[in-house]
């Protein structure tokens, strides 16, 4: 069989998985794939997770945060082996779309969707603390650190904020970076 056959076969299915565990699931089945020779059935596997990026203690952290909790996304070919396989794998709860016994595959767009937000966050981290315009927040580094001033623009293409800071009695406004604030508690 060519490899160009082998690429149409597989398809993109949405597995259920006890909460917590979608990465245990996600290793089990790809164990279970090996131990069973049923590689040629079988893509990637993938815990859809996003890297954020907050600050805890005045220090930048990145830490992992899954964007379908309880969720994990299983490339293969449909059959019966496959099927039986995914099914029996532990803390598995099922296929999400069609029957119990004909899971529906997500559609490319939704897949590619997916995998394109996947890519998207690989490159850039979001934040994991969202900044609204009125919200009072306290500046934690460079030039204005320790001051306290108020949100008036965000821009989260560039993960930038503008806030107006009272510097000797008088509002300024002064563009940060969101790891440079704080919501301000």
């Amino acid at each position: 069989m060519s490899d160009e056959n082998k690429e149409i076969k597989l398809r993109w299915y949405v597995v259920q998985a006890f909460s917590g565990y979608e990465k245990r699931v996600a290793q089990t089945l790809t164990e279970h794939i090996k131990i069973e020779g049923l590689e040629e059935s079988f893509g990637e596997i993938l815990v859809p997770t996003e890297e954020v990026v907050e600050m805890r203690a005045g220090q930048k952290r990145k830490s992992e945060r899954k964007f379908f909790p309880g969720y994990v996304l299983v490339q293969m070919d449909m059959n019966d082996a496959s099927w039986h396989l995914v099914n029996s794998t532990e803390r598995v709860m099922g296929f999400i779309g069609g029957t119990s016994d004909r899971p529906a595959p997500i559609s490319s767009k939704e897949a590619e969707r997916i995998l394109n937000r996947l890519q998207e966050n690989a490159e850039a981290p979001k934040p994991a603390t969202l900044f609204e315009p009125g919200e009072v927040v306290r500046v934690t580094d460079g030039p204005f650190a320790d001051f306290s001033g108020v949100v008036e623009e965000v821009d989260y293409e560039k993960s930038r904020v503008k806030v107006s800071v009272l510097i000797f009695g008088r509002s300024t406004p002064v563009e940060l970076e969101f790891g440079q604030v704080e919501q301000d508690k």
